[in-house]
């Protein structure tokens, strides 16, 4: 049997009292990042967030310490208010953080979802402006993406915008055919029909109509199933209408949203590293960087990104007071109006079009060799070339209006004399002279940013973005396992990511 007699252990004495109990700030590391939070939260401006409290009363937790402690939170994946009130009884970071207090989970889920409503976009732009100074990041270039991160909501309570017009649309044809059937009533009658509205179906338009086919069958013999859909009509039509029209407004031109979070849109999230994934409510959350630090951030409800541009780049103007000098973003934001917009400002664009990997490829070029874009064009005559030699002139021009409400000018150009053609059948299968539609300006555009795109510069700034901006998704989202929002609402959540993109880039500085 072997002894233990010559084995020493250091002294432990659990309960043992102390004289003189040990100082917080003797147990943090020099460079600890609680530290660094401490150091930025007490440098920058909050007077915005000082002044939201009236005072009188009880006296409030300084906002000072709530937001470190906050701030420090979300750096450490806490995001729970529950497990932050934890932390602040347990972890000797919060504690020193936090001078000891202990606001309970209700003040600082109050203080995060109200207080910093209307003041975290500031405090967020306070830090990066501070990390500009510091020479940690610049202004000049930045890199943008975006990316789905679900909703604090129930999957399976969703309103459809096309189910909605489906509805609509078959109310609108049952009205018809009741007044068909009103119709053939009176067919052989000389009494004149004054016919509903059944252009605009509201709820409104469709009482009146159904009281007027009421009334012209009154004194009539009907069928029981006429007498039966009136009936149904008339009780249950204009409140469904009602309902439909108080959904729409929540809709405001969305396809979809939660019960649960009616600001949240179903998306497609990317499951797993296969690119699966199934309909989830969701936000589509809009970042810049520069250095892999977050310089200006947007919530959109949108399912894509080719509409955030005009938002993101005026909040990052209305943040900073200027405009980026280059912006660099993937083939989704590669749009006619989203050029307009970065030459206007005087922005560089490294922004890629949506075939931009593809074109000069032998298999794209088999498939798309007569498309207008790849046929000669003369300038100086204003004209194309067919792929046979023959000048295609000018022959008018034309107006498309896309969704945002962006007009884009098409111009036509037609060919003299298809009638003959040996390649008609692959060129063009219109029975006349085929005609063509070019956007002269977005041409414009994208000869201009493929020089950019397959510059020295350009192509580093592709490589650089893969790293910048999704590297940073990648960091939110699996280092600091930010995958679904904890408050509901796009005010509530613009305030969670705005914590969360603070963190992100003090814990930046840390590293």
């Amino acid at each position: 049997m072997s002894s233990t007699s010559n084995i020493v252990f250091k002294d432990y004495s659990p309960k043992q009292n102390l004289l003189f109990p040990p100082n917080l700030e003797e147990l943090i590391d020099e460079n600890h990042p609680v530290r660094v939070v401490d150091r930025i939260i007490d440098v920058i401006n909050i007077d915005g967030l000082l002044s939201s409290y009236k005072g009188g009363g009880t006296s409030s937790y300084h906002p000072r310490m709530l937001l470190k402690v906050i701030i420090y939170a979300y750096l450490r994946n806490i995001y729970s208010s529950r497990n932050i009130e934890d932390a602040l009884k347990e972890n000797i970071h919060f504690m020193w953080l936090s001078g000891m207090s202990r606001p309970d989970h209700n003040t600082i889920f109050r203080f995060r979802s109200k207080r910093l409503k209307d003041q975290i976009k500031k405090v967020f732009t306070k830090v990066v402006e501070l990390l500009v100074a510091e020479g940690q990041i610049s202004l000049k270039e930045v890199y943008i993406d975006g990316t789905k991160i679900e909703a604090n909501a129930n999957r399976y309570t969703f309103v459809w915008g096309n189910a909605i017009k489906s509805n609509k649309e078959k109310i609108q044809k049952q009205l018809k055919d009741l007044w068909v059937y009103v119709e053939k009533v009176y067919k052989n009658e000389e009494q004149e029909l004054e016919s509903p509205d059944f252009e605009e179906i509201t709820p409104e338009k469709v009482e009146k109509a159904i009281a007027q086919i009421n009334e012209a069958l009154e004194d009539k013999k009907i069928c029981k199933e006429v007498k039966q859909k009136l009936r149904y009509a008339s009780q249950k039509w204009p409140d469904k209408l009602r309902e439909y029209q108080e959904k729409e407004e929540v809709l405001e031109g969305r396809s979809s949203y939660s019960k649960t979070d009616r600001d949240a849109t179903f998306m497609r999230m990317k499951d797993d590293h296969m690119q699966n994934g199934q309909l989830k409510p969701g936000y589509n959350v809009q970042i810049s960087t520069n250095n892999k630090f977050i310089t200006c951030y947007t919530l959109e409800q949108t399912t894509t990104d080719t509409t955030t541009l005009p938002a993101h780049l005026q909040c990052f103007y209305d943040s900073f007071g200027l405009y980026p000098e280059a912006v660099t973003a993937d083939s989704g934001y590669g749009s006619e109006e989203n050029y307009d917009i970065l030459e206007e400002n005087q922005i560089t664009p490294y922004v890629k079009y949506n075939y931009f990997h593809s074109e000069g490829t032998k298999k794209w070029m088999a498939k798309n060799q007569f498309r207008p874009e790849y046929l000669h064009y003369n300038e100086e005559l204003d004209c194309f070339y067919c792929p046979m030699g023959q000048q295609m002139h000018k022959v008018g021009t034309k107006i498309k209006e896309t969704k945002t409400g962006y007009k884009q000018q098409l111009t036509l150009y037609q060919a003299q004399n298809c009638k003959h053609c040996p390649m008609r059948g692959v060129c063009h299968k219109a029975p006349r002279n085929r005609i063509i539609e070019v956007n002269q300006n977005l041409r414009r555009h994208k000869q201009r940013v493929k020089e950019l795109l397959t510059s020295e510069k350009g192509i580093k700034k592709r490589k650089q973005r893969a790293y910048d901006v999704e590297g940073t998704f990648g960091e939110l989202k699996n280092n600091k396992a930010f995958k679904r929002f904890m408050l509901r609402g796009k005010e509530k959540v613009s305030v969670e990511f705005g914590i969360l993109a603070i963190a992100h880039n003090l814990s930046k500085i840390s590293a």
